[in-house]
C-alpha cells in the first residue's frame, strides 16, 4: 500500500481545522484514559493502521497497561474495563458505526448514567475527532513508521 498524497500539505487550511478540533479534544477536560480510549477503539473499528498503531504508543507511554491496550477489541468480553469505561467503549461504538446502529437507546442511557451532559458532547466530539483523523488516513494510505525489531538474546 502506497500513500497516495501528504493530506496535510495538499490542504494547509482543512488540516488546520482538523488540528483545531483536535486542540480541543486535548484541552476539553476529559481525562487521559478516555481519550486514549476513544482514540484507539474508534481507530480499530475503522481499521485505520496508522492511528492504532500512534494510540497504542501513546497509551503506554501514559502508563496504560498492555492488557488494556490489547483488549480494547473484545472490550464486550473482558472484565479489565471498568464500567464507566465499558459505557464510553458502547458510545464509541455506536457513534463510529452509526448508520448501522442509529445511536441506540441503551448506549446513551449506559453513557448518561457516568457522565454529565458536557462531558457527553466533549465525548462525541473526540468521537468525531478520531473518526475524521481515520477517514484522513484511510483514505489517503498514510503509512505508519516501523519500529526497528529487537533481536532475540
Amino acid at each position: 500500500m502506497q500513500p497516495r498524497f501528504n493530506f496535510a500539505k495538499a490542504a494547509p487550511e482543512a488540516y488546520k481545522a482538523v488540528l483545531a478540533l483536535e486542540d480541543y479534544v486535548q484541552k476539553s477536560g476529559l481525562e487521559r484514559r478516555f481519550i486514549h480510549l476513544i482514540k484507539l477503539r474508534a481507530s480499530q473499528i475503522n481499521g485505520c493502521a496508522y492511528c492504532v498503531d500512534m494510540h497504542v504508543k501513546e497509551a503506554r507511554h501514559d502508563g496504560l497497561s498492555e492488557q488494556w491496550i490489547n483488549l480494547m477489541c473484545v472490550w464486550q468480553e473482558s472484565p479489565v474495563y471498568d464500567e464507566r469505561e465499558r459505557a464510553l467503549l458502547g458510545w464509541v461504538d455506536a457513534v463510529t458505526k452509526v448508520a448501522q446502529t442509529g445511536a441506540p437507546d441503551a448506549d446513551y442511557e449506559a453513557l448518561k448514567a457516568y457522565f454529565s451532559e458536557a462531558e457527553m458532547m466533549n465525548i462525541t466530539v473526540a468521537i468525531g475527532a478520531i473518526n475524521v483523523w481515520n477517514r484522513l488516513a484511510v483514505g489517503f494510505r498514510a503509512q505508519h513508521p516501523i519500529d526497528k525489531t529487537a533481536r532475540a538474546a
